[in-house]
């Protein structure tokens, strides 16, 4: 299959990506990876990639339809895949077209995770990483032993600057502007499935999985 999983920062993607990944046995193609994966390989593209990274900017549409195109031609996403992180905007949905009209493939589904404003909030406030070995907790979800100290490696635990209400309620807002647009676009092609993303992560798995086989 070929899927694009969409959903609002904190929702989960990456968690539920990683889980079909295994139980479909399709690439996982995280946007983020890609981008460091390219910087890691010193390729061309990657060097390009570093470029803007380096100066602060964000990587243009057409850098990451290269990307994108780079890696959705190996082997390994011959079997399907699943692409987690892309497209974000409306403009990112005609260049995933190109990309795939290129490949000569199609989209099978766009699962969409939806969840409370509330939730998101909830979830993203409350974590705290491990700064040592960037072990993961909630303050409310999955607290550490001792308050505010990793089991595993024993740091003080810290809160991420993009974790904060503020900060949560900003990346919300761009989410609303730049990416319902790109949930309407597949809505109207008849792609678009929603999928509660409220609760633990496997009961959010089971829901998915659910909707895979219906696909």
């Amino acid at each position: 299959m070929r899927i694009v999983l969409m959903g609002m920062p904190g929702v989960g993607k990456g968690t539920q990506a990683v889980r079909l990944r295994d139980a479909l046995q399709v690439l996982h193609v995280s946007t983020g990876d890609i981008l460091r994966e390219a910087i890691q390989a010193g390729s061309p593209l990657g060097k390009r990639v570093r470029e803007f990274l380096d100066s602060g900017s964000l990587v243009p549409d057409d850098l990451m339809a290269e990307l994108i195109t780079e890696r959705l031609s190996r082997s390994d996403a011959t079997r399907g895949f699943i692409l987690d992180g892309f497209p974000r905007t409306a403009e990112q949905v005609s260049i995933l077209d190109r990309v795939l009209e290129t490949l000569t493939v199609k989209l099978d589904v766009v699962f969409l995770l939806s969840a409370s404003e509330e939730e998101i909030v909830s979830r993203l406030s409350g974590r705290r990483i491990c700064p040592g070995c960037g072990e993961v907790y909630h303050v409310d979800n999955r607290p550490s032993g001792s308050a505010g100290v990793c089991d595993q490696c024993g740091s003080a635990l810290v809160q991420r600057p993009d974790d904060t209400r503020s900060v949560i309620l900003d990346r919300l807002k761009v989410y609303k502007n730049q990416t319902l647009p790109v949930v309407e676009a597949y809505r109207e092609r008849g792609l678009l499935q929603e999928i509660d993303g409220s609760g633990d992560p496997s009961t959010i798995f089971e829901r998915l999985r659910t909707a895979v086989g219906q696909s």
